[in-house]
């Protein structure tokens, strides 16, 4: 008799269990996660690229394919990495690995299940135009920027090529020159613009083709200048190891800068062509790594929900 009890019971309690179960259930752990320290640890942040198009097929012009977007995310990464056997690979003494990597994020606004992208068909959206910024796109998609790197690929004309690459928000930290950043005011959105275009690897006739755009604005995005900064020898990008310049880079090849010392041509945050580009140096990564641990906004990225997946 007590073998049948148990049988039931245990029939019984698999029920309740099937019934209480939710397929939908999401891979969050039970605690809140330690926030990573920069420089210590990996931190892995999660963005989502809007892409605006005008009903293309998917891999027809803006509708960038899957792929294509994919991709861009791995040359980033290649970037930030400092990785050997790519492009972001350098040997420079003051070369450094900032420990940040960039994920496609995992979960959408609702918790739900995402691919890190979101297409957005423009030629069924009204929106007013206020322009080549952050605050016109974020008419079409903007999720939470203390959870989403929102990153916007912009559906412009094929002969922007090579004259608008793309834009972004700083943060606003106390860290020396951030006032020469793109810096939000109330209202308005933070994210990263990108056009099509230079958005991943492709074969245009142009300098920036590589992907390197994104890497540059992200940079802006997590608190890094220009090397020129404020375009005078004393007052450049706050890094002592960037060679002082007081003037936009562009091209391939270096020149003597301010106190007749080489620039570094091959910094991301030049205007220097993509095939040269290949180095963040490590007071440039001390920034980001300060701006992760006390900007209220770039911190709660590192332990965004849209880091997890369902189970």
């Amino acid at each position: 008799m007590r073998t049948i009890k148990l049988i039931i019971f245990l029939y019984l309690a698999g029920i309740f269990l099937l019934a209480c179960s939710d397929e939908n259930e999401v891979n969050l752990p039970e605690k809140i996660p330690k926030v990573p320290i920069p420089g210590v640890d990996i931190v892995k942040l999660p963005v989502v690229v809007h892409v605006i198009h005008f009903g293309q097929e998917i891999g027809t012009g803006p509708n960038l394919s899957n792929q294509r977007i994919e991709r861009q995310i791995e040359i980033l990464n290649e970037d930030y990495r400092r990785k050997k056997g790519t492009r972001g690979y350098n040997e420079h003494p003051d070369g450094a690995d900032s420990r940040v990597e960039f994920i496609l994020a995992k979960l959408n606004p609702d918790l739900q299940p995402f691919e890190g992208i979101n297409r957005i068909d423009a030629s069924k959206v009204n929106v007013v135009d206020l322009g080549y910024n952050q605050n016109h796109y974020a008419q079409y998609a903007y999720w939470d920027p203390d959870e989403y790197i929102n990153i916007w690929t912009t559906p412009l004309p094929q002969n922007s090529e090579c004259l608008v690459l793309g834009a972004a928000s700083g943060p606003a930290t106390d860290l020396p020159g951030s006032h020469l950043l793109n810096l939000p005011q109330d209202g308005d959105a933070e994210g990263i613009l990108i056009n099509w275009i230079h958005f991943g690897e492709s074969g245009i006739d142009c300098h920036a083709r590589y992907g390197r755009t994104l890497a540059h604005e992200m940079g802006h995005y997590l608190g890094l200048l220009h090397p020129w900064g404020g375009k005078d020898c004393r007052h450049n990008d706050y890094c002592d190891d960037t060679p002082a310049v007081d003037k936009e880079v562009f091209g391939r090849f270096s020149y003597n800068g301010c106190n007749a010392d080489e620039i570094m041509i091959g910094n991301y945050m030049n205007y220097s062509d993509d095939d040269v580009m290949d180095i963040f140096t490590k007071d440039q990564v001390a920034r980001i790594h300060y701006v992760l641990q006390h900007h209220e906004g770039r911190k709660t990225l590192m332990t965004s929900p849209a880091l997890y997946q369902k189970i």
